[in-house]
């Protein structure tokens, strides 16, 4: 059986794909609490694995999947915008830190931007890897559209910011501790500059206000990078 029959289904299997997407979901979670929390079995580790490895297995193309899925995608934009809630009570402290926030998104963003294109560029990459690597530190939904833009390509920026979003919450924590940094409020907003939406789930793993400050952090860093790519490569 080719793999094409997958793109061959109508709609209701579009459902199914779904629901077993969900399901992995599910599961990855329930080991996730089982692991006692442990990083390395964050569902946005383990479940991505899993998926992987069922389009690896079974007669289904990665694009015949991506398309019966796509609502999933779509709901990202929704639910990063849901994150203002939390947001939005710790606002009366964010103005308090408001011009520091401000430079650390500038400094950290741009070293995001520039630390990637260095490393690409020392390994010797062409132009459209490049392109599509300099938006490895945004969330996916801004990541796709700003590295199409810039002559990118969507799937190797997909590719890098999940990377990039799993080390970061895998790292950044205890890194940041082991330095003497406790204050959560600056581990989540470090998680949401650096490691965007996995960072942000991993924020809220901490504690609320790492989530509320990771959210900002996110949010920001997704701004800057949106707004000076394009004046950069286009």
């Amino acid at each position: 059986m080719s793999a094409s029959w997958w793109q061959s289904f109508d709609p209701g299997w579009s459902i199914l794909a779904i629901l077993l997407t969900l399901i992995i979901f599910q599961l990855s979670l329930m080991l996730f609490e089982k692991s006692k929390r442990n990083s390395l079995f964050h569902p946005l580790i383990t479940g991505p694995v899993a998926i992987a490895a069922g389009i690896a297995l079974l007669p289904v193309t990665f694009h015949g999947y991506q398309d019966r899925v796509a609502i999933l995608t779509w709901l990202l934009g929704p639910a990063t915008v849901a994150l203002a809630i939390p947001l939005h009570r710790q606002l009366p402290n964010i103005r308090t830190h408001a011009a520091a926030i401000l430079l650390t998104t500038l400094l950290g963003g741009s070293a995001a931007v520039a630390i990637a294109l260095a490393g690409a560029a020392i390994m010797g990459a062409d132009p459209v890897v490049m392109h599509s690597l300099a938006s490895k530190s945004i969330t996916t939904p801004i990541a796709l559209s700003i590295s199409e833009l810039i002559g990118g390509i969507g799937q190797l920026a997909a590719g890098a910011v999940i990377i990039t979003g799993v080390a970061g919450a895998l790292t950044a924590p205890p890194l940041l501790r082991s330095i003497g940094i406790t204050d959560t409020r600056i581990i989540g907003f470090t998680l949401g500059l650096t490691a965007h939406g996995i960072g942000t789930a991993r924020a809220f793993d901490i504690d609320l206000q790492a989530g509320a400050y990771a959210s900002l952090g996110m949010g920001l860093t997704g701004l800057l990078t949106a707004l000076i790519l394009p004046l950069l490569f286009i």
